[in-house]
């Protein structure tokens, strides 16, 4: 590549990615109503000025569900506006279309439709705001592709089972691999990948000529033990992962040290939020793919409002007063006053020479005033600021740190810590409390027979429905299940059974087969009961329901114990509604299950008729050799090779083996600046295998 052709070389694919471009948020709002319109105009504009070869969007287009007919209007005007013209496509698509736009019946790119006249092709995934809802499973970015305006693709139509089919691209030489997953709910996907259900399909040839790039919209950050997709669990032959969700823009990629992809999280376009995250500078990216080396360069948003925000801890300023100081109030607020103006200052500082930028910023103060302070009259003070912030009934916001009891009587000895931390554990699953203590545990004290999944589960079942035997029963058949398996494997000395339990137990986690062994232990027990004539559970409460089901559950579901019709609504008493366990006779076989398991060992396990074996399944070891320079990072991967698939696509899922992965070349532009430099520096410096 010459340096003077480089940036629109005809192999270079140009893409400008932008996220939760969120249109229509605020738009009845007499300052802020326009903000998202303009802004999606701007990153129109760009897509225009530098040519790009398409759009690519990671979700959340639309703020609501059911867009208004002034933002799908202005949405469809835009689109039609700039993406629509005379200006040919420069790269075909290879993959089975069919596949890729599987919600349309017109299931082929728009810019092939002899109906239609594109020059900037738009490709989007839907997000948690404007996902598929209804019978139809339909959401407002359909309406775009029927339509013809947008290419909506990465729409999942099992629940069970998701295979991510790329559409597949080339432009030159260059060989690009667009995948694609639409919002679905982070602990649903989270429990997939763990099972081993999500699949993604690679070329049958030429695995390593192609450039992969991912995008999807799921949490990023932890908000929960499973409410979030880790990036651990994404296949390693990705090169480029396009996170949508997050607001907070960190568009400059950064490199997963563990799976060996790079990670660029554009963030929203529009404040949605007054947190600390939205205040950061709003920029997309223009991304050039050539071969297998890529570039990402920062376009800055000057038309999104200005956001500050600042924190301020009233205790720390005792110099100028104390709870006890005559007027503290009036000299609180003054203090308040003078740190928005400070604000206000910064913000026409910076938008001077930018004469896109709204004039009104958003401004947020938020106060702690515990120890004693109080509270002044947020309605009058915001009124000082009603014609300079475009925010003026959320200006300052009061908060508290939590203190103690007064009552407490030996405060030396209070152990603040335990006071604060069991708040953290209202809300959490029992399974959820289950793993966390043996990830905390000694390696002695370690399951060696059961699950932790298996015995969070049966204590769940314990404790939330009342099943007696569940423990029992789930120790019983995994006792069983495990001598047969050590019975058909041949195993005799003690050492190599022990070896042979971890193995056999570790092979099951987080698997298919694990949770049927839940299932089956759950139903033995059940069976149990009802051999003894208990039948609870057949008047079992709406809330004991709702613990087993897997979707639209809650990250952290309440307790179902005294909720619904299982407990407190009988007359006269506490607990005699029609699950309460007071009334329930105490079951006579309680010690079936320890005598069963007792009377066998493993040993005698032998003594039984042999059964077919179980063999774990091996894995290839990889070896990962990592050089970091300063222009480019080469990531090469090598493991045994993998046998030939018979369809075009290769199934690669989560937790398969690795295939091996060409070199990277990489560099991030990440300036502000229209500078024309080589955005493939140090390309002479690539990696060859």
């Amino acid at each position: 590549m010459s340096s003077e052709n480089t940036m629109d070389d005809e192999d270079t694919f140009k893409i400008l990615i932008s996220t939760d471009v969120h249109l229509g948020y605020l738009e009845k709002d007499a300052i802020r109503g326009n903000d998202s319109y303009n802004t999606l105009k701007e990153i129109l504009e760009y897509a225009k000025k530098y040519q790009v070869d398409f759009i690519l969007l990671g979700g959340d287009l639309f703020h609501e569900n059911k867009p208004s007919r002034r933002c799908l209007h202005t949405c469809i005007t835009m689109l039609r506006q700039y993406c629509m013209g005379d200006t040919p496509i420069q790269f075909n698509i290879l993959s089975d279309q069919t596949v890729n736009f599987n919600t349309t019946k017109f299931p082929w790119v728009n810019y092939q439709d002899e109906n239609l006249n594109i020059s900037i092709p738009v490709f989007s995934i839907h997000g948690n705001h404007d996902d598929p809802t209804g019978a139809e499973g339909l959401c407002a970015l359909d309406l775009l592709s029927a339509s013809g305006l947008v290419n909506h693709f990465g729409h999942s139509q099992s629940v069970e089972k998701i295979e991510i089919s790329p559409i597949l691209m080339q432009k030159g030489r260059t060989k690009l691999a667009l995948y694609g997953l639409g919002s679905i709910p982070d602990e649903r996907l989270y429990r997939m990948f763990v099972n081993n259900q999500v699949t993604m399909l690679r070329p049958k040839e030429d695995q390593d000529k192609w450039f992969n790039l991912f995008t999807l919209h799921q949490n990023r950050s932890k908000h929960g033990p499973t409410n979030y997709i880790p990036e651990q669990f994404l296949d390693d032959f990705i090169d480029l992962v396009v996170w949508g969700h997050e607001h907070e823009c960190l568009i400059t990629p950064l490199r997963n040290e563990q799976q060996l992809f790079y990670v660029t999280q554009p963030g929203s376009s529009v404040a949605t939020s007054l947190s600390p995250g939205e205040a950061t500078k709003k920029h997309i990216g223009l991304l050039r793919v050539n071969g297998r080396q890529m570039n990402m360069k920062k376009l800055p948003l000057k038309t999104v409002r200005q956001f500050f925000i600042q924190d301020v801890v009233l205790a720390d300023y005792q110099d100028r007063f104390t709870p006890d100081t005559p007027h503290v109030t009036k000299k609180v607020e003054e203090f308040c006053y003078a740190k928005v103006n400070e604000m206000l200052e910064e913000a026409e500082r910076e938008r001077l020479g930018c004469p896109m930028t709204p004039e009104k910023p958003l401004i947020r103060l938020r106060v702690d005033y515990s120890g004693g302070f109080e509270a002044f009259n947020t309605s009058r003070f915001s009124q000082k600021f009603v014609d300079r912030v475009a925010n003026p009934k959320d200006v300052i916001h009061f908060l508290r740190r939590r203190e103690q009891k007064e009552d407490i009587k030996d405060e030396i000895n209070v152990d603040y810590n335990k006071l604060v931390k069991n708040t953290a554990a209202e809300g959490l699953r029992v399974e959820d409390l289950v793993k966390k203590y043996f990830e905390a545990a000694e390696q002695t004290v370690q399951l060696s027979l059961l699950t932790e999944q298996g015995m969070g589960k049966a204590i769940q079942e314990f404790v939330d429905k009342d099943e007696k035997d569940a423990i029992e029963e789930l120790i019983s058949y995994q006792l069983e299940k495990t001598q047969r398996h050590l019975l058909a494997r041949g195993v005799t000395t003690e050492q190599d059974i022990d070896a042979e339990i971890k193995v056999f137990r570790d092979r099951k986690k987080n698997t298919t087969e694990e949770e049927n062994d839940i299932k089956e232990a759950m139903s033995r027990a059940k069976a149990h009961r009802l051999e003894r004539g208990d039948d609870r559970d057949d008047r079992m409460s709406d809330g004991d329901v709702a613990m087993d089901s897997d979707e639209g559950s809650s990250p952290f579901p309440q307790p179902t114990r005294g909720r619904g019709r299982g407990a407190g609504r009988g007359r006269g008493g506490r607990g005699r509604g029609k699950g309460a366990t007071v009334s329930e006779p105490k079951p006579a076989s309680r010690g079936r299950g320890q005598k069963s398991t007792q009377s066998r060992s493993i040993m005698q396990a032998f003594q039984a008729t042999s059964q077919r074996s179980s063999r774990p399944d091996s894995f290839a070891t990889e070896d990962i050799s990592i050089d970091d320079s300063d222009e480019d990072i080469p990531v090469t991967k090598t493991t045994r090779p993998t046998s030939k698939a018979s369809s075009s696509f290769a199934k690669y899922s989560s937790q398969s083996q690795s295939q091996s992965q060409s070199s990277k070349g990489v560099f991030f532009d990440n300036s502000d600046d229209d500078d024309q430099d080589n955005p493939f520096k140090g390309s002479s410096h690539r990696g060859k295998r």
